[in-house]
């Protein structure tokens, strides 16, 4: 018997992320693609992939306690093996048999004859208790070490389940924070839907309703795609709708949402940004839409200062578009600056992208009206889409982002003008990448106001005291954004 096709895709996914630190929604596409796996094996090699990686903090506590070494012992690629393994037996409705049968061919394929047989004597002992009755044995004591355990439970590193559960409790309340970790933590093992960015100007959300996609819940241009390619829908196809986290939609609307303070004196800004016409794209010079409306009301000159790959990029660049106002893109990659051009192409109107360091920026200060700080984080907010992040991140990265996003936030703030805003957010709600982040920069400047970003997310439930804004899975059902409005003065 040969290995299934649907099992070796996922199976070299995770060898992927193993060796090259690989991202699995990256890599398993396009081997699903090349391999050209119908929709059932795509369908099973995703939930084996995705579920290996998610679950694998748990799958090891009980994999450590079936094998007579320590599993850093283990060859990776049988470990691997084992994983997927588990997580046929533990969490999927395939039959014991059928998944400790396709296990043991696997291990022969990949590796040899010897691994084949270890792998079915450790499956055969994780097949005698289901998830929860291993969970039981292997586990701390809830009780004695809460943050242990839920380690184990819902498979996060304790160090994440520490932080997550501080920003809770700092963002909801202690008593809040008790009762919602487990249901956090729960929501980062969900498989998310997609979401649909319509591109004001080029398609609404009724047009992506129309192709087949349900009403996003709060941001008016956010849609759900229930099944299905993505790329199948016109408007995604053409570059007029992206997909785009409803989360990340609803903190670029804010910045885009919230007044503006006293106009800036320099009527030459604009020019000085655009005055050699390079890497403009263009369909009305003017800076115009169809409308008539112009620059002339002092919101003229917008930047995203991190802009790869570009999502958040094309939502500025539409709107702006339409209410005359300049996008300046700025990303350090020239890959992801790429990807920046690319999502800016269809747009209507002038926009800009730059290949520049963000801490050191091209132009002067004091350009901009309106500045979106999308920073460098850990993407502890996002462990929903990449699942191995969690296993890759450690505490010191951090450490090491904060520094990073406090000279981002600082030279965004240089960046705008006298009344200007910036949107300062992330895909972590780490204290330390969040509100630590924004109090520390605020604390060495006298020229920065914080805004209630609450009222710029309407219709948006349970957002905390303020004035920042922090986004949960498990209750908004995005991922989990951090925003901070601030504003010069």
């Amino acid at each position: 018997m040969r290995t299934d096709p649907a099992r070796l895709a996922a199976y070299d996914t995770l060898r992927a992320v193993a060796e090259r630190e690989a991202y699995a929604n990256l890599v398993l596409p396009r081997l699903l693609a090349e391999r050209r796996l119908d929709a059932r094996d795509a369908a099973l090699a995703t939930e084996l992939a995705y579920g290996a990686l998610r679950g694998r903090g748990t799958y090891d506590a009980i994999l450590s306690a079936c094998v007579d070494r320590p599993l850093a012992q283990l060859d990776p690629e049988v470990l691997d093996v084992l994983r997927l393994g588990a997580h046929q037996l533990l969490a999927t409705r395939i039959p014991p048999h059928a998944a400790v049968d396709s296990s043991v061919e696997l291990a022969r394929e990949v590796a040899h004859e010897g691994a084949a047989r270890m792998v079915n004597a450790v499956l055969r002992k994780v097949a005698r208790l289901d998830l929860r009755a291993w969970v039981d044995r292997v586990a701390p004591d809830p009780g004695r070490d809460p943050e242990g355990y839920l380690a184990v439970y819902r498979s996060h590193p304790v160090w994440v389940v520490s932080a997550l559960w501080d920003s809770l409790a700092a963002h909801r309340g202690k008593d809040a924070a008790y009762d919602e970790i487990d249901r956090l933590l729960e929501a980062d093992n969900e498989r998310p839907g997609v979401t649909l960015a319509a591109r004001p100007g080029l398609a609404e959300q009724a047009d992506l309703v129309k192709q087949g996609a349900e009403p996003g819940r709060y941001a008016s241009t956010a849609a759900y795609l229930p099944e299905g390619d993505p790329a199948r829908l016109e408007a995604v196809a053409r570059g007029r709708a992206g997909v785009q986290d409803e989360g990340s939609q609803l903190v670029a609307l804010a910045l885009m949402a919230a007044p503006l303070g006293d106009r800036a004196a320099d009527a030459d800004r604009v020019a000085d940004v655009y005055g050699d016409g390079d890497d403009l794209t263009e369909a009305d010079s003017s800076g115009a839409d169809s409308s008539g409306a112009d620059s002339s009301d002092g919101d003229r000159l917008w930047l995203d200062l991190c802009a790869g790959p570009g999502g958040k990029a094309a939502l500025l660049a539409a709107t702006g578009a339409q209410r005359g106002a300049r996008l300046v893109a700025a990303e350090i990659a020239p890959h992801r600056a790429r990807l920046v051009k690319r999502a800016l192409q269809p747009i209507r109107g002038v926009h800009k992208v730059v290949t520049a360091d963000g801490t050191q920026p091209p132009w002067r200060p004091a350009t901009f009206d309106r500045v979106l700080l999308d920073a460098p984080c850990t993407g502890l907010g996002a462990l929903r889409r990449r699942p191995e992040s969690r296993w890759r991140r450690e505490p010191a990265d951090v450490s090491r982002l904060a520094e990073l996003q406090k000279r981002l936030l600082a030279s965004a703030l240089d960046s705008a003008r006298p009344g200007g805003l910036v949107a300062y957010v992330t895909c972590s709600p780490h204290l330390a990448e969040t509100r630590l982040v924004v109090s520390d920069v605020l604390a060495r400047r006298d020229d920065v106001e914080q805004l209630d970003a609450r009222p710029y997310l309407p219709g948006v439930p349970e957002l905390g005291d303020g004035p920042d804004v922090q986004l949960w899975p498990h209750l908004h059902d995005t991922d989990a954004m951090y925003l901070a409005l601030l504003r010069r003065v």
